[in-house]
């Protein structure tokens, strides 16, 4: 780097990092002194402006020096550690001397005052200064070089509208100074602008400043930022200003060698940034090609990078299916080649909730979630989520494009993404731009629809004109069983429940008054028929009649085929005695005659045979040692305890970290939100000020609003003031409340609320706020009993209360239990033995005195 006309600073070759710097100032001479910027903590000092031809004097130095090697002498070291001495370009002093070429063109004075008359060296610095003065040039010329003073302009009053008027076309520029390995300070030219420009679709990690106003990298920080300085800092090169967000000027920097913020990727100095990388103009699937180079070989800041689909055979990460269902806006169910039926999940889209083969590329898998904070059953199954494309059509992209779906904002760490994530943010800009579909303007179009299944007498008044109608067009919304269908009707825009006529369709189990009804032989192969066949496909229905519930009767087409015909061929339906007065009666024989001639599914057993009774073994049941790694958020007084399943803890993070954001950006009206027990809402814990999913459990008064943190388990009283309504994005739909309830198996909670206390204190300092190992022992009446194991030691946690005498043993009479509660009763034996606690007067349980507030068990 170039200072100034008599200053440079220098550096050795990198070995295993950044190398160290070193000033070198020039002896005896002297060059104008640089503009400086007075400190924005003194407003009343005034910048001062460049000396006449310093920085000409700066610039004849930077062009002849940054990037080569030079060879320099050190003559003087003051006592401040100043160093001077004489600089020559090149690896040796026969080098040009550099003091005398910025004399001999008039860019600098010499020091007379210091120079001894037997130094020939300085001798002949006077007589080159002497030749420049009668040559008239530099700063030798008449008039004195007001004209080479720059106008530097330190502040840009509107940076949008000074982006804007760049038209996004490259402007020439030196680099000034390089913050970190994605921002840099630049001098635009001809116009003298300084700016800080931040690099467009990309990251490198930073320099986070302390509170004692100390500096600490992050990893590869240092690095980044000398790759980034050793290609650019005081280069000429051209920027491309490309957007302003929030005063912050987003651009690319072109080098006739590169463009740095493809290299710094490829590198693995740097991460894709999403919000920028709309903005980036030089096609952002270069940005991830270089990053996605960088993750496959694992370079710096990717070194432990696992890919998401890393485990997954190809065959199970790309496959063509056939799609039988559309299970809402971003999910289909599909058909394998196998015959295996899959969920799949368009990557990365949020629909509103609400025929043909299809190529899948799986992005990543989403783990399952739990649905309360008193359950473990997953609100979502394990999610496979998919690019999904139908004649080279990106289903999710076509969703987004259309205004039908939104793009998922993820953390920048987070790779569980869609494989074309840029074409979506891209559509969804083009969507928002547009107003297309949910960024409209205008008001939303409701859509009625009247669900008259079971609404026997609005049934009623529509099955004549149903039954006058002929064929109605319909679209098959639901199968409950092979035989039986929810319809939309378009045209009459209803739901009505179909059964199929002329057939007597295998009945699947149901709940009935005197329990549940066992299926009958193929009522599943029967549904699975008739929902691959019709499942939201558009067909035409025939009705006859009604029953007494208000389910309509008739006949279901599809594509010609009548589905009470297809069930009877294909041995999964019988012919009912109704057909007889039917159009379709002597098909429906004849189906059913050639099935039960094959002797195929429902037919394969026609000839009676005798059932065998069969009896049932009760196998003695086993316990069950499944241990689970959960995080302890939260003890209560009474000896329950909150946890977080570990494996969900990041979506936790990514979902708190994106709703804080957003609220960020659109803070909450206070006041506007009326508190209603049982409703979730968003609450700001008073002791970190920050924003939590919560539900209300009382409202005492707007004052006094009790509420329960979701996901973390602890309460807090609070005004209504600090409550809002939670964003649809982050409710429990999204992401289930995580926090579970549990209390210990085995052991006994004390009555006494000294001796409780001393426990829920022991529990507090052992296992809040970390990491535990948890199997449920048996189920409770608020909660699961549990065990639960130090992380490190895998010692039982209960255990070690009964060891230490803090707590009895709570008998247990289960035989699969009986081995566990041996253990529980061998230490509390032990702990009797060493008289610990609450045995320290020896078993008070003798003289049945219950001192300690145990229920005795007798």
């Amino acid at each position: 780097m170039v200072l100034s006309g008599c200053a440079i600073i220098v550096r050795g070759q990198p070995r295993g990092g950044p190398p160290p710097e070193r000033q070198i100032n020039l002896s005896n001479i002297r060059t104008g002194a640089l503009a400086r910027r007075a400190p924005q903590s003194q407003p009343d000092q005034k910048d001062t402006p460049d000396e006449p031809y310093a920085f000409q004097a700066r610039e004849f130095l930077r062009k002849m020096l940054i990037g080569k090697e030079v060879c320099f002498t050190v003559e003087v070291k003051t006592a401040l550690g100043r160093e001077y001495g004489m600089v020559y370009l090149g690896r040796d002093t026969t080098g040009e001397n550099i003091a005398e070429s910025l004399v001999n063109e008039g860019l600098a004075t010499v020091r007379r005052e210091g120079i001894r008359g037997n130094n020939p060296d300085q001798a002949r610095l006077c007589d080159l200064e002497d030749q420049a003065k009668a040559s008239k040039k530099g700063m030798w010329t008449e008039g004195g070089g007001t004209n080479t003073v720059r106008d530097l302009k330190y502040i840009i009053e509107n940076p949008r509208n000074f982006v804007d008027s760049m038209h996004q076309k490259p402007v020439n520029a030196v680099i000034e100074h390089v913050r970190d390995g994605s921002v840099v300070r630049a001098l635009l030219l001809p116009d003298y602008y300084l700016v800080t420009v931040m690099l467009s679709g990309v990251k490198c990690p930073t320099f986070k400043r302390e509170a004692d106003g100390t500096e600490s990298p992050e990893p590869f920080a240092a690095e980044a930022k000398f790759f980034t300085e050793s290609r650019l800092l005081q280069r000429d090169v051209q920027i491309i200003l490309e957007s302003c967000p929030n005063q912050v000027i987003l651009g690319t920097v072109l080098h006739p060698n590169g463009n740095i913020t493809e290299l710094l990727l490829k590198e693995g100095f740097a991460r894709c940034v999403d919000w920028s990388m709309a903005v980036y103009t030089q096609g952002a699937e270069k940005l991830r090609a270089g990053e996605k180079s960088a993750k496959e070989r694992k370079v710096r800041i990717w070194k432990d990078y696992v890919a998401p689909t890393a485990n997954m055979d190809q065959k199970d990460r790309q496959f063509v299916a056939k799609v039988m269902q559309v299970v809402n806006a971003d999910a289909v169910v599909v058909k394998l080649n196998s015959g295996e039926y899959k969920t799949i999940h368009l990557s990365s889209i949020r629909p509103p909730r609400i025929e043909g083969e299809v190529n899948v590329t799986v992005d990543y898998i989403r783990a399952a979630t739990s649905s309360s904070e008193t359950s473990t059953i997953p609100a979502f199954a394990e999610r496979t989520c998919a690019t999904v494309t139908i004649g080279g059509i990106n289903i999710a992209e076509a969703l987004v494009s259309k205004g039908f779906a939104t793009v998922i904002r993820y953390r920048q760490d987070d790779d569980q993404r869609s494989s074309h994530y840029d074409e979506l943010l891209a559509a969804e800009a083009r969507a928002i731009k547009n107003g297309k579909g949910l960024h409209s303007k205008k008001e939303v179009p409701i859509h009625r629809v009247a669900d008259i299944s079971g609404e026997t007498q609005k049934a009623k008044q529509f099955l004549p004109f149903l039954q006058r109608a002929g064929r109605s067009e319909a679209v098959v919304e639901y199968v409950f069983s092979g035989s039986r269908l929810k319809l939309y009707m378009p045209k009459e825009t209803c739901l009505i429940t179909f059964l199929l006529a002329g057939i007597e369709c295998p009945r699947g189990s149901r709940n009935m008054p005197g329990g549940m009804q066992v299926a009958e032989p193929f009522s599943d192969e029967a549904m699975a028929f008739t929902k691959e066949l019709v499942l939201q496909r558009e067909v035409e229905v025939e009705v006859e009649s009604m029953d007494k519930a208000g389910n309509f009767i008739g006949w279901l087409h599809i594509e010609g085929v009548n589905l009470s015909v297809a069930l009877v061929e294909n041995a999964l339906s019988k012919v009912h005695f109704t057909a007889e007065r039917s159009s379709y009666y002597k098909t429906l024989v004849s189906g059913e005659e050639a099935s039960r001639l094959r002797k195929d599914k429902i037919w394969a057993n026609y000839e009676e045979k005798k059932v065998e009774e069969v009896v049932h073994v009760m196998e003695e049941k086993e316990r069950t040692a499944n241990y689970r790694a959960v995080y302890v958020t939260e003890i209560t007084d009474t000896m329950h305890f909150y946890t977080q399943d570990v494996e969900t803890g990041t979506q936790l993070e990514n979902l708190m970290e994106t709703m804080r954001a957003e609220i960020a950006a659109q803070p909450p009206v206070e006041g506007s939100y009326a508190a209603r027990r049982g409703d979730y809402c968003i609450a700001n814990f008073s002791a970190d000020g920050e924003w939590y999913r919560a539900r209300v459990e009382k409202v005492q008064s707007p004052a006094k609003v009790h509420v329960f943190y979701i996901d973390y388990g602890n309460r807090e009283i609070v005004p209504s003031t600090r409550l809002a309504v939670i964003p649809p994005a982050f409710s429990t739909r999204t992401l289930a409340a995580q926090a579970t309830e549990y209390t210990f198996a085995y052991i006994q909670v004390p009555q006494d609320e000294d001796a409780r206390a001393d426990v829920v204190d022991s529990l507090v300092r052992d296992i809040q706020n970390t990491q535990c190992l948890l199997n449920v022992e048996h189920s409770g009446v608020t909660c699961p009993h549990v065990t639960l194991q130090f992380a490190d030691s895998k010692d039982d946690v209960g255990l070690s209360l009964v060891k230490e005498g803090m707590v009895m043993v709570d008998v247990r009479k289960e035989k699969h239990l009986q081995k566990m509660v041996t253990e529980y009763l061998n230490g509390q034996e032990s702990a009797k033995t060493a008289r610990l606690n609450i045995w320290r007067y020896g078993d008070f349980r003798d003289d049945d005195a219950d001192e300690f507030g145990y229920k005795l068990k007798k």
